[in-house]
C-alpha cells in the first residue's frame, strides 16, 4: 500500500493526552494512586448533573438534538447573548477546529503564544496554514510581540486567559488596548476555559464585544464545561461570537456534534448555581492551603487564576515527576514547556492534597532539592 499524504500533514505530530490512571497504575506497578495532572476538577459533576444523567439512559437509541437547542438557550440566557451567537462544541477544542476551518486557508497565518494550548497549532497545520508563535514574556502574554506578528495574511490569534500552564491573566485594560489595535481582518479568540477561576474584574464584557463591537477585529470567548463544572468526561464547549461569524461556524460543524448526554449533563450543571458557587470556593481555599504548604517546602509556588498552579522545585523536574509517580502521585512536569525545574498540580480534594504534599516533601529530600 502507498499512500499520497500531503506533507503538512505528515509533519504534524500527534497530540499527547495525559495517561489515564489505570494505563500509569499498570506501567509503573502501583495502585490507589490519585491524578492532579490533567486540570480536571477535584469535586466531581453536580448531583443534579447526575441524576440528569441516569434519567436520560432509556433514550440513548434516539438521535441528539442537532441543533442542541436547551443547552443553547441556557448558554445564551445565562451570559446576555442571542442564541444565534453561541455555538457548541465537541470540548472547546472542536470550536478551535470550527474557526481555523471556517477561516484559514493555505498560506494564511495564525498567531498563539508557547507555551499554550497546542491544539491550535495543530489544527492549523491540517490546513495548510502557518503558525506564528510568540513567547511568553515574564510568564504572561507578550501582546506588543503578538500585535507586531500581525500581517495582511493573518487570520486568527489565540490567546488563553488565563494562560496553560503559567495561570496568569491579562489585565483586562491591556487586553481592552490590545484589541482595539487589532485590524479588522483579524479575528482574536479568547480561549476562557478557566476563567470561572479567575476575579470577575479581569474579566472583559462579552455582549460589548459581540454586538458593539462592528468598527474593530471580531472577538471570539470561548468557554468549557470541562474545568469548573467538573464534565471532562462529556466533552462540552462553546464559542460566543458575532452571530455572522456564528453562522459560519455552523457551516463546518458536523450534525449531532453534542451528545445527548453532554447535552443533558450540561443543562444540569448550568442549572446548578449553588454547587458551581461552592466548586470555585473549594477551589480557591485548596489553592491557597497548598500554595503555603509547598512554600514551606523551600519550593516557590506561583499565584494563578485557575485550579492549578506552577512550582518550582529547585531541582529537576522530570526526575521528582518519576518519583512522585512510584509514591502514586501524578503531577505535570514543565520541562517539555522550557520550565525544567518547574511542576504543575491540580488543585485536589483536601485528602489527595495532605498526601500530595507528604510525597513531595519525601521525593524533594530523597532527591536532594531541599
Amino acid at each position: 500500500m502507498k499512500l499520497n499524504i500531503p506533507e503538512n500533514i505528515e509533519k504534524i505530530k500527534p497530540y499527547p493526552p495525559g495517561k489515564p490512571l489505570d494505563e500509569l497504575e499498570r506501567e509503573y506497578g502501583i495502585t490507589n494512586s490519585i491524578k492532579l495532572a490533567s486540570n480536571e476538577s477535584a469535586w466531581g459533576p453536580s448531583p443534579q448533573v447526575v441524576n440528569a444523567l441516569r434519567a436520560e439512559l432509556d433514550n440513548l437509541h434516539r438521535y441528539p438534538d442537532g441543533s442542541s437547542y436547551y443547552l443553547t438557550q441556557a448558554i445564551a440566557e445565562k451570559f446576555g447573548v442571542r442564541p444565534e451567537e453561541v455555538v457548541l462544541g465537541n470540548g472547546s477544542n472542536e470550536i478551535i477546529e470550527f474557526l481555523v476551518k471556517a477561516l484559514v486557508g493555505s498560506g494564511d497565518t495564525v498567531i498563539s503564544s508557547h507555551p499554550s494550548f497546542l491544539m491550535y497549532q495543530k489544527f492549523v497545520q491540517v490546513r495548510g496554514g502557518e503558525n506564528h508563535v510568540v513567547p511568553l514574556k515574564e510568564m504572561g502574554h507578550d501582546l506588543e510581540a503578538i500585535k507586531e506578528k500581525v500581517s495582511d495574511r493573518t487570520r486568527l490569534i489565540f490567546i488563553d486567559n488565563p494562560n496553560n500552564p503559567t495561570g496568569t491573566a491579562i489585565d483586562p485594560q491591556k487586553l481592552q488596548q490590545f484589541l482595539r489595535d487589532i485590524p479588522e481582518h483579524v479575528t482574536v479568540v479568547l480561549d476562557e476555559a478557566y476563567v470561572d477561576f479567575m476575579d470577575s474584574a479581569l474579566r472583559l464584557d462579552v455582549v460589548s464585544y459581540i454586538r458593539e463591537n462592528q468598527d474593530s477585529c471580531a472577538v471570539v470567548f470561548m468557554r468549557t464545561f470541562s474545568k469548573a463544572y467538573a464534565l471532562s468526561g462529556l466533552r462540552v464547549g462553546f464559542g460566543l461570537m458575532p452571530e455572522q461569524l456564528a453562522g459560519c461556524l455552523h457551516k463546518v460543524r458536523q450534525p449531532f456534534n453534542i451528545n445527548r448526554m453532554a447535552q443533558v449533563g450540561a443543562l444540569a450543571a448550568l442549572e446548578d448555581e449553588d454547587y458551581y458557587q461552592q466548586t470555585l470556593r473549594l477551589t480557591a481555599e485548596n489553592i491557597l492551603f497548598l500554595r503555603e504548604e509547598v512554600d514551606k517546602l523551600g519550593c516557590t509556588s506561583y499565584p494563578t487564576h485557575t485550579n492549578f498552579f506552577l512550582i518550582d522545585v529547585k531541582g529537576d523536574a522530570d526526575k521528582l515527576y518519576q518519583a512522585m509517580l512510584y509514591e502514586g502521585v501524578i503531577i505535570r512536569s514543565m520541562s517539555a514547556y522550557g520550565f525544567d525545574s518547574f511542576i504543575r498540580i491540580t488543585v485536589g480534594t483536601k485528602e489527595e492534597n495532605q498526601r500530595f504534599l507528604k510525597s513531595l516533601a519525601k521525593c524533594l529530600k530523597e532527591l536532594g532539592y531541599v
